[in-house]
């Protein structure tokens, strides 16, 4: 009995040394996000943010809002991402589940034959089973029995890992929702970019109806003497120009089809879309709010919230492996050498209960590498975090000034191509009046194309600034 005290004693002894030589873990360093933004943009004033309109209310297009509908069923990077979320939510039952015992059930058989010049076959010769019976030669052995392992959370390691999966599953769900955002927009844009090709083929091909009346009044004066070749040959050039700018818009309005169709997750087909004059288009009011409200809406800064979230539980979770680990073991069932005897009880009961508790003491390297790793993983998760709220912000201030500008340049090109218009009737009564050649004729058609097609364009870069406005505020994924 006073040997088992001893032996009682020098193991809690042991054990105290374990966890004072174990817990020298190195302290982990304080890191805090901080999302200090400007309280308001720099050209904006108001508190409405738009963003929190939902897409199917902030976007008037019945055609543009089926096109979305059906992108945000089949697109493949969507999906894509709706299966991360699945792995991160596995994660975390796999996190859950370590923090419970294992328990399971096992079953064997064996024979073992030992040399009987050994000190255990020596013991079995002479060891009676029952009056008269000596161990059976060779040894069988059957069992059945049930068994428990279960690794006791005293440092908070396994609940902390637990913690650092559901935000990174959090986190997955804030990638979806940006992955939605930018869906709309790219999906938007992309039709907005179809139909301002649209717009652009007719303003070529009513430009080479009115460049083939000029060639044939050209083509009659040279037959009155009045013209040259050399005035033929150049209305013919321009002719001949607006026609293989004809071919390259159609190829562009092809290959916006099939990238919208690829959005959509679907082979080549037609884009339904509106008929009506594209200029016409009105584009929704622009209210961009306050950075605080940017914050809160944008998906990718909530993501990488989360992730950094994550990053300081891994530290934890790191540190934790410097601390000893208490296991608890045990198994309760049936075992003997002859099948009759199996379930012959209390005799061919077996059960143990076990506990032990570990700690790193030597060659720490690979412990301490894991945690330099997390505390990395942690700053670049705040870095990560740091770089998209001012990314955020830069896109909201750069698209709130690229709109003004916008306004302002589709005003003076609206004027200019009036004044071109009139400059092409005027050119042509000169040109007939034989007061001007046919040269000015040509500038002038040719300045009025340009004018007209840029400002179709100036008209696409509005409707897209808006709904990059709509995508950087944190809108289109509710």
């Amino acid at each position: 009995m006073k040997n088992k005290f001893k032996l009682y004693t020098y193991l809690i002894a042991l054990g105290l040394c374990l966890a004072v030589v174990s817990c020298k873990a190195p302290a982990i360093v304080p890191v805090k996000a901080t999302a200090s933004v400007p309280d308001t943009f720099e050209s904006s004033k108001d508190t409405t943010n738009m963003s929190t309109i939902p897409w199917k209310t902030f976007f008037k297009d019945p055609y543009l809002n089926e096109l979305i509908d059906t992108a945000l069923k089949n697109n493949q990077e969507l999906m894509i991402t709706l299966q991360e979320i699945e792995i991160a939510k596995n994660d975390i039952r796999i996190r859950k589940g370590a923090l419970l015992p294992t328990i399971g059930i096992k079953a064997g058989a064996s024979v073992e034959k030992v040399g009987r010049y050994t000190s255990q076959g020596a013991g079995d010769a002479t060891t009676e089973i029952m009056p008269g019976k000596e161990m059976p030669d060779p040894l069988t052995d059957f069992g059945v029995a049930a068994y428990a392992n279960w690794e006791v959370d005293v440092w908070k390691k396994l609940r902390n890992a637990k913690k650092s999966a559901v935000s990174r599953y959090l986190a997955t769900i804030e990638g979806k929702n940006f992955v939605v955002t930018s869906l709309v927009a790219e999906v938007s844009n992309s039709y907005y970019e179809l139909l301002s090709l649209d717009s652009q083929l007719a303003i070529i091909r009513q430009n080479i109806k009115l460049q083939n009346e000029a060639l044939d009044i050209v083509k009659a004066q040279k037959d009155a003497a009045r013209a040259t070749e050399l005035a033929v040959q150049k209305f013919q050039a321009e002719v001949l120009a607006s026609q293989h700018m004809e071919y390259e818009t159609l190829q562009l309005i092809r290959e916006t089809e099939n990238r919208i169709n690829f959005l959509l997750g679907r082979f080549p087909q037609e884009i339904k879309r509106d008929t009506t004059y594209f200029l016409d288009i009105k584009s929704a009011v622009v209210n961009a709010g306050i950075p605080s409200q940017m914050l809160a809406n944008r998906p990718d800064i909530k993501q990488a919230e989360l992730e950094l979230a994550a990053a300081k539980l891994d530290v934890k979770v790191a540190r934790a492996e410097f601390y000893p680990s208490l296991g608890i073991s045990a198994t309760y069932g049936l075992q003997a050498f002859k099948t009759g005897y199996l379930f012959k009880t209390p005799e061919s009961i077996l059960y143990s209960l076990a506990g032990d508790i570990a700690a790193p003491l030597i060659n720490r390297n690979a412990i301490k590498a894991e945690f330099k790793n997390a505390n990395a993983r942690q700053l670049q998760a705040l870095y990560n975090y740091e770089r998209t709220v001012l990314n955020a912000y830069m896109e909201v201030s750069s698209q709130l000034s690229k709109i003004q500008n916008l306004d302002k340049s589709y005003s003076m090109k609206s004027k200019q191509v009036d004044a071109l218009n009139s400059a092409i009737s005027a050119a042509h009564d000169l040109f007939m009046s034989a007061r001007v050649d046919y040269f000015e004729v040509l500038m002038t058609q040719r300045d009025a194309l340009e004018s007209k097609l840029e400002l179709v364009e100036t008209k696409r870069d509005q409707l897209n600034a808006v709904v990059n406005m709509y995508k950087f505020l944190g809108g289109g994924w509710k």
